[in-house]
């Protein structure tokens, strides 16, 4: 495959092409720019059996556990963003209702280390961090190794490492690619330029599709080269409850009525039907929302002013 050529898929093209039963999928976007679309048509079309690899392991997760998407999550933080709980995580771990979730736990530093050591097919990373943590004790993953460097008093030092992960695919949510696939992102940028590169393929969804001129005018802000790409699928409002900056505000009111969503497990699954099942896609998900909703989160101008990139005449 050129993986320069034009890439651009539906979301159900993409997700049909690169996400198999059995895989593992990892899925980034810390705060903003969670791929809640992405999760959202991978419920639709029935994947079983995947592990899932998100740092913040938050509502979409839940979303796809309580579909029976996942048999393995792979983690540093899960909760519902610091607005409640994730009811359906929730039963699967602490009562392994209605089946248990194999659950993999690292620090939010060990998940960079291990998407940077996957990036660069290294090994391991070593860490400092797991110092005086339980972490070690309930993860057989974080081991130690003995540095073949002295320790600044010339001892033998004793680290931990962590391995890496290499995903079958990732998923990102970004504002805006070219048709190639180069892909820029501003405000948090969080881990997804590694966890792109740490995997076998990669889809990356955005709010919009630019000119190769609005890239090339503004090369600092592609935190994704197209190389490291095999699909981009267009999705506007694709984030959704999360944000995305510039574009539209975190749906507040949404994060809060998760935990009581969640906590009951038939009205999840009525929550799931009308709004996953019941949407023949994204943008149905958008329009069923209506304008005035998408009114209520719409955000400023904060411009970012431009720069000189000159060179000698």
């Amino acid at each position: 495959m050129d993986r320069t050529a034009g890439k651009v898929m539906s979301m159900r093209e993409a997700v049909a092409a690169f996400v198999h039963d059995g895989d593992t999928v990892s899925l980034e976007g810390f705060t903003h720019l969670v791929p809640t679309a992405a999760g959202h048509e991978i419920i639709r079309q029935g994947r079983r059996d995947l592990t899932v690899v998100r740092m913040t392991a938050d509502i979409v997760v839940d979303q796809m556990l309580a579909a029976g998407c996942v048999t393995r999550l792979v983690s540093s933080f899960v909760g519902n963003s610091s607005a409640g709980s994730l009811g359906e995580l929730r039963r699967r771990i602490e009562h392994a209702d209605p089946e248990p979730l194999a659950y993999e736990e690292y620090s939010h530093y060990g998940m960079v280390c291990r998407y940077i050591a996957g990036a660069q097919r290294l090994p391991f990373h070593p860490l400092r961090s797991y110092a005086g943590s339980d972490l070690p004790g309930v993860n057989p993953g974080i081991r130690k190794v003995t540095s073949p460097y002295p320790a600044a008093d010339g001892t033998v030092e004793e680290i931990y490492v962590v391995p890496p992960v290499n995903p079958d695919v990732t998923i990102i949510h970004a504002q805006r690619a070219d048709r190639r696939g180069n892909t820029q992102i501003w405000g948090l940028t969080g881990i997804q330029a590694e966890a792109v590169y740490a995997a076998e393929k990669a889809v990356v969804v955005v709010e919009e599709l630019v000119a190769d001129e609005v890239v090339r005018a503004d090369p600092n802000r592609t935190a994704v080269p197209a190389h490291a790409v095999d699909a981009v699928v267009v999705c506007p409002r694709g984030a959704h409850p999360s944000f995305a900056q510039g574009y539209y505000d975190r749906d507040n009111a949404f994060y809060r009525s998760w935990s009581a969503i969640s906590k009951d497990p038939v009205r999840l699954r009525e929550w799931l039907a009308e709004w996953v099942y019941g949407t023949a896609d994204h943008a149905e998900y958008v329009a069923k929302l209506g304008e005035e909703f998408w009114a209520s989160l719409a955000v400023g101008e904060a411009l970012s002013g431009p720069v000189n990139y000159g060179r000698r005449l």
